[in-house]
């Protein structure tokens, strides 16, 4: 299978959201633009080092910055989550198939043991 854009995307959101710290940011995001002291203000790290959290979810596209005179909000990119959420149910999908067909499988094979 050829890997597409969507689906190195795909690997650098899911990578992005392995780290407890940034799904937390994204958590946070999700009630509203923020900036990065603010970001910063529930965890046992330096700005910078939150700073830097922020520039992964930037990279897979998750947050953006805007600027308000000399802040530098982030907001959150709901787009790159919708194309994450697109393959958790395709994918969720597909096993729901195959585990219909497996459950059709067994109840035939039992069927036929019970005659």
């Amino acid at each position: 299978m050829a890997v597409t854009l969507d689906d190195g995307r795909l690997d650098a959101v899911f990578a992005a959201l392995a780290d407890r710290t940034r799904r937390d940011i994204v958590a946070r995001l999700c009630e509203g633009e923020a900036t990065v002291k603010e970001l910063a203000a529930p965890h046992a790290m330096s700005v910078q080092a939150v700073s830097q959290h922020i520039g992964v979810l930037e990279r897979c596209g998750l947050v953006s910055r805007g600027r308000q005179r000399q802040t530098r909000p982030c907001r959150l990119e709901p787009q790159a989550l919708e194309t994450a959420m697109s393959w958790i149910d395709e994918s969720r999908r597909i096993w729901a198939e195959r585990m219909d067909r497996l459950e059709t499988h067994l109840a035939r094979l039992q069927d036929g043991q019970q005659r």
